[in-house]
Formats: structure tokens, sequence, C-alpha cells
């Protein structure tokens, strides 16, 4: 990856990008106020230096027939390296699994898990997560509603400079 410093071109298309990853070159070039091309040299530059991960769609897990989401907490008997890799190989061949974070205290990682419905979470829990190797315990937080969803980062266009 090439190390690049973001100035206030590159933190606005940032920004636009991630608030709108389908806007076209044209339009993103013409918010930063420069033209097309230095704005696709620049959102490359972006890309290679791992700025930018990637682009999705921002799928309704509603409609999708994904009713319920879960927040599980999970502790593991053992927390050697080896262990901690495996445990995280596992959770990626888990497509229920949405997001895995390993925490520092308690919980040794929180896991986003989407399901149809809590019977479906419910089999998931028994049949995978707590039947995985080296899973003590598990606690699970059902999401009632979600009144904030915003990906990605703050990003301040007229901040200092980073990189």
């Amino acid at each position: 990856m090439r190390r690049i410093k973001l100035d206030r071109i590159d933190r606005r298309i940032l920004r636009d990008l991630q608030n709108n990853g389908r806007m076209t070159n044209v339009e993103l070039a013409k918010r930063a106020g420069i033209s097309a091309p230095p704005c696709l040299r620049r959102v490359r530059a972006l890309e290679e230096a791992g700025f930018i991960r990637g682009y999705h769609a921002d799928l309704n897990p509603e409609a999708l027939g994904f009713g319920v989401t879960v927040f599980a907490q999970v502790g593991l008997s053992s927390q050697a390296e080896v262990d901690l890799k495996a445990f995280e190989d596992l959770v990626n061949e888990w497509p229920l699994v949405r997001e895995c974070h390993m925490l520092a205290g308690e919980m040794d990682f929180l896991l986003k898990v989407v399901a149809e419905d809590w019977d479906a979470y419910q089999r998931f829990l028994t049949t995978q997560l707590t039947a995985a190797p080296n899973v003590s315990h598990v606690k699970s937080a059902l999401a009632i509603r979600t009144s904030k969803l915003q990906p990605g980062v703050p990003v301040d266009v007229d901040g200092a400079d980073a990189g």
C-alpha cells in the first residue's frame, strides 16, 4: 500500500464516497471542485493506499427476511493467539455473523448476528456458537431497534492533514 498525505480534496472525496458509493465520478469531481480525470486518479490512489477498502450496497435485513439482530458476547477458555485465530477463522464461516470484534476486558469477542427470527438465532447459538471449540460462555443481547446506523468514520473535510 502506498502512503499518501490527505488534503482537503481527498477528505471531501472520502466523505462523499462514504455517504454515496454509487456517486458518479463526474458528480464526485464536481463536489470536490476538480475535473473528472484527476478525481478518478485520486480515487484510485485512495484505494491503493488502503483508505477505501471497497464498495457495497446497504441491504435492508428485514426486507430480506432477517427480522432479528443479536449482539453475542463470547468468552473463550483460552486466549492464546492460536485459539483466538481459530475462533476468528470459524466465525468467518458463519454467514449469520455479520461483524466480529475482539475485545479487551471481560469478554473476548462481540458478534453481530442476524437471523430470520429468535428461534433461528437459538438454533445457531446451540448448534454452532456454543458448540464451537474453546467457547466457554455466551451472553446474548437482542436488539430492540436501531436509532442510528452510520457506517464508516467521521471525515472532517476542513480538518488538519492526515495520512
